[in-house]
């Protein structure tokens, strides 16, 4: 099963009008290049992310059915800009699994974008058949991360070595 480009919406629309958004292939290359006018949020465009695009580019460059499951900008309907970005790694993996990441920028913090991107996340995971793991993989230094995916039934399932983030904790929960 495929995932579409369609925008992905929180399952409680009443609750959240959050979503995420499809990231145009362009805009993606463009921000790889380091074209910081490529998108509207300073944060993004700047060198925290830029990896991160480097990243996603050449993944789907290489493996173009991964572009509609990657990074998604974080879109409040309220908010000027995108406040931050949240997606999955690629399509699963040949045992079901895909992982999670998520990112708000800084002026966007602790107003819950993170919790409402991951609800979106397992929400879209639950809706194909063929993932049956969700992973995220979380630095043990970042207690708000491991305290969000910990209160949504994920637990720790061992360590591995990130060569850009160091020691992660791999933290894992059925799709269902």
């Amino acid at each position: 099963m495929t995932v579409t480009d369609r925008s992905w919406r929180h399952p409680d629309a009443a609750t959240s009008g959050i979503r995420l958004e499809l990231i145009p292939s362009e805009v993606l290359h463009a921000l790889a290049r380091g074209e910081s006018d490529a998108i509207d949020s300073p944060y993004l465009a700047g060198p925290v992310c830029s990896s991160l695009w480097r990243l996603r580019s050449e993944q789907i460059l290489a493996t173009p059915a991964d572009h509609p499951w990657v990074t998604r900008l974080i879109v409040d309907p309220d908010a000027p800009t995108p406040v931050g970005v949240a997606g999955f790694h690629g399509a699963p993996d040949d045992k079901g699994m895909v992982e999670v990441g998520y990112r708000v920028d800084p002026a966007w913090r602790r107003r819950g974008y993170a919790r409402r991107a991951l609800e979106i996340l397992i929400f879209e995971a639950r809706l194909h058949s063929d993932v049956t793991t969700v992973r995220a993989s979380i630095s043990p230094d970042d207690a708000p991360s491991i305290a969000l995916v910990t209160a949504y039934g994920f637990v720790a399932n061992g360590e591995q070595w990130d060569d850009e983030d160091g020691l992660e904790i791999v933290y894992e929960r059925d799709a269902s």
